[in-house]
């Protein structure tokens, strides 16, 4: 069902001619997979729902390796998903918000805060921005970003484009303001 994983970590070292105090890798991992329901409304989803846990571990498990620390070292999270032209935007929740989480959360040791998603159809070349957030707080400012996410040759009409963003930190020297990590208490998911 797999056609292509691909794992982009990027690794940035200074900011506006400064250096930062250790370097910020960002990762984002993406399978692309067959839709199995292209091409017609299909009213039970829970196949995709239940590939959506294998990939989340999967896609976890690839970005973590490639961060080069452990899980519980990970401070923010992100999915996102494109689906090809022959399926539709109800395919790619499906993959992403019932079941994909749990084994994400399971590899980083925890994660109180929601994970941001994004979604949209198209076609191969397709960008779309994986939106981040801390994973125990909602509310620190420092770790709201994104990182882009493209295959040249996905999503195919009948294909989805599944992926899964992690980090080591939040952006290079926030300044505007929120919580800060030393102030999580992580229970709620917001602080």
């Amino acid at each position: 069902m797999i056609r292509k994983l691909t794992v982009l970590m990027e690794e940035t070292r200074s900011e506006m001619g400064r250096p930062l105090p250790q370097p910020l890798r960002r990762a984002v991992a993406c399978v692309v997979i067959a839709n199995p329901f292209a091409g017609r409304f299909v009213e039970d989803l829970s196949e995709l729902i239940d590939l959506g846990a294998t990939l989340g571990g999967l896609l976890a498990a690839e970005a973590i390796a490639v961060l080069g620390i452990p899980g519980t070292e990970v401070q923010s999270y992100g999915k996102a998903a494109i689906v090809g032209e022959a399926g539709e935007l109800e395919h790619a929740a499906a993959l992403l918000h019932p079941k994909m989480g749990a084994p994400i959360r399971a590899l980083l040791g925890g994660g109180a805060a929601l994970i941001p998603s994004a979604k949209k159809s198209g076609g191969p070349g397709t960008a779309i921005d994986v939106p981040l957030g801390h994973k125990d707080a909602a509310y620190v400012r420092s770790h709201y970003d994104a990182i882009e996410a493209r295959l040249p040759d996905a999503p195919r009409a009948a294909e989805i484009l599944v992926c899964v963003a992690l980090t080591g930190g939040g952006r290079p020297f926030p300044r505007v303001g929120g919580l800060t990590i030393s102030e999580i208490t992580g229970k709620d998911g917001l602080r």
